[in-house]
């Protein structure tokens, strides 16, 4: 990996992790379920007219946007509102992946290695210290919908496996045309008319623009310009170097939350957090191998 890419995937982290902080401003303002529901439609709309739809199975492209666009974003989105600390949030996201590989094992018959059962089984213990703190402190709800929310991006990662897209960057955006109605329809229903409203109309207070600047960071900076670069960056490099970087934005996005929200996480919250990081990162890492030429150099030595 070239170093013009590590300060590239570097700068993704730093905007994915700066992205859970665009969002405190956003909820603030806009009803969580409606905030969804305008996030994926900005883009959506864009989308229907000029980008031509994937040749994929049209049930894993609706499952696609079902889990990883409606059910993560719906359940973060709600734990937000209710208590869940910004940075916190960006850390318990992480268990996606290996809620990810057990969803892989079980339903798609993807081996399960020793690494990886070690690494699952230390993400899963820190994420139960977590959350038996929380619950001591009587703040258990927002972490579960959190966990509720990885366990959707999870889903949805299976189901984009499934879909086996020539073109990740079409399907990716398609996926954003399937949340807006489900989570339109739930915001109707649970927030009320009213308060989709009231969000509108208020857009020119103090409130409803720092609510629209945190919607835009969301939408065209942590979304589009992010995850353009990083497709980008997946499609020059082996997955499994990239990927690890992600594992850096819990600790983008726990910083900027302690300089810009003064949120401090308790001590065994952040132990609790490294032991998640350092479980996922194991579980991720590939076997070594010795290269070819390495065991050709070895045979004929000997």
């Amino acid at each position: 990996m070239s170093l013009r890419d590590r300060l590239l995937a570097l700068f993704v982290v730093v905007l994915w992790g700066l992205n859970f902080i665009a969002m405190h401003p956003m909820l603030g303002h806009f009803p969580p379920l409606f905030a969804g529901a305008l996030r994926f439609a900005v883009i959506a709309v864009p989308t229907i007219l000029f980008i031509p739809r994937p040749k994929v199975p049209l049930r894993w492209l609706i499952g696609f946007g079902l889990w990883f666009g409606t059910g993560q974003f719906a359940f973060l989105f709600i734990a937000l509102t209710h208590g869940m600390p910004t940075g916190l949030a960006s850390l318990v996201l992480q268990a996606s992946a290996p809620f990810t590989v057990l969803l892989g094992g079980l339903f798609l018959r993807e081996p399960l290695s020793a690494r990886q059962l070690s690494g699952i089984l230390a993400a899963v213990a820190g994420m139960g210290v977590i959350a038996w703190h929380r619950a001591e402190n009587a703040a258990l709800l927002p972490v579960v919908l959190t966990l509720l929310g990885a366990v959707s991006w999870a889903a949805g990662n299976i189901c984009s496996r499934q879909a086996r897209p020539d073109n990740p960057v079409h399907l990716t955006l398609w996926m954003s045309v399937v949340p807006p109605i489900p989570m339109l329809t739930l915001s109707t229903i649970f927030e009320g008319p009213a308060a989709q409203w009231h969000s509108l109309a208020t857009l020119g207070t103090a409130g409803g623009l720092a609510g629209l600047a945190g919607f835009a960071y969301v939408v065209l900076v942590g979304t589009v310009l992010g995850s353009s670069i990083w497709t980008v960056l997946m499609r020059r490099n082996p997955a499994n170097v990239v990927a690890p970087f992600s594992l850096l934005v819990p600790v983008i996005g726990m910083s900027a939350a302690f300089v810009a929200l003064d949120e401090t996480p308790a001590l065994v919250e952040v132990l609790a957090g490294a032991v998640v990081v350092a479980g996922v990162l194991f579980g991720s890492l590939p076997r070594r191998q010795r290269s070819a030429e390495a065991r050709s150099a070895e045979f004929v030595s000997s």
